[in-house]
């Protein structure tokens, strides 16, 4: 019979291997159409971003935790827990900032010509590239304290002032720098995550605007197909519905977590982490049309 452990080890391979395979087919489908296909649009910026990071996350997390759980507790020294989870924190919070980056570019593409947002959709690209510097700018320098309380594995002495995650530790700072630390890695989270509610409300309005628009010209017997834009919405929306969903379900474990000693918790914590990164990038495979067209080439010069 296998052990728990053995099973939740391949479980997170599992969810590992399958999230990164998502991820890297995106960024080697990305590559061949830059090289070959048309020109990249400024939305195909930031899911190329996107996919990477989440490739980032998922490795970070989970080959450390899969060893952890197959019995391999201390594999890491100080210097491994710090660079493992110091990379992870970046990666993470660069996929919760690109995410609403794609909501609020979302928004800013479907609001009126009229609209202040007018004058950003002429140079959107350049845009998107100054962003994308000051987020990794920033979230380098907001996840230094994750160099200085991670640790490795102390599992058998006797700790009271530090918080086992079974192949790394974190020992806590004085309550003061702790409760700062806190709150400033927590302010950015949660401004995004607002950010991404606000355009989220935003989105649906307007797709409720345009379907009622729609059905007054054609009729309410016809049901038009969609149009890219309206396909590139409801894709940013499940993709933002996703990640706030597993995001805040991790937040509470992560509190949960600091109060209760449990390794479950801590499996459960890994395996919400890892769940939007390793969804996102099939959702986008789906929703891509031109996946599905460049497939289509693919399986007719393979049959002929």
């Amino acid at each position: 019979m296998i052990s728990k452990d053995i099973a939740l080890g391949f479980f997170f391979l599992f969810q590992t291997g399958f999230g990164a395979l998502g991820n890297s087919f995106l960024l080697g489908f990305y590559a061949i159409t830059f090289f070959t296909g048309p020109r990249l649009k400024p939305i195909d910026l930031l899911l190329i971003h996107l996919a990477f990071v989440n490739d980032l996350v998922l490795l970070s997390k989970g080959i450390p935790h899969t060893m952890s759980t197959l019995g391999l507790t201390n594999f890491l020294d100080n210097a491994g827990c710090k660079l493992v989870f110091y990379f992870h924190r970046v990666a993470r919070d660069l996929s919760l900032c690109i995410t609403c980056l794609l909501s609020g570019f979302q928004a800013m593409t479907l609001s009126p010509r009229n609209s202040c947002w007018a004058k950003l959709k002429a140079r959107d690209s350049k845009c998107i590239v100054s962003l994308f510097l000051l987020c990794w700018v920033f979230h380098l320098l907001k996840n230094v304290p994750v160099l200085l309380m991670m640790k490795g594995s102390m599992r058998n002495k006797n700790i009271t002032k530090e918080q086992d995650y079974i192949y790394c530790t974190v020992a806590f700072p004085p309550l003061l720098r702790n409760a700062i630390n806190m709150l400033i890695i927590t302010l950015p989270d949660v401004f995004c995550v607002g950010v991404m509610m606000g355009t989220s409300g935003y989105l649906v309005f307007v797709l409720y605007r345009h379907q009622k628009r729609v059905q007054y010209i054609h009729g309410n017997n016809l049901t038009p197909s969609a149009s890219p834009e309206t396909r590139a919405t409801q894709t940013v929306l499940l993709l933002v519905i996703l990640f706030v969903s597993f995001y805040s379900l991790n937040s509470i474990l992560v509190l949960c977590i600091q109060y209760r000693q449990s390794s479950w918790l801590v499996h459960i914590s890994a395996f919400l982490a890892a769940c939007f990164p390793a969804s996102s990038s099939f959702v986008l495979i789906v929703s891509d049309s031109r996946v599905n067209k460049n497939f289509l080439v693919l399986w007719e010069k393979m049959m002929t």
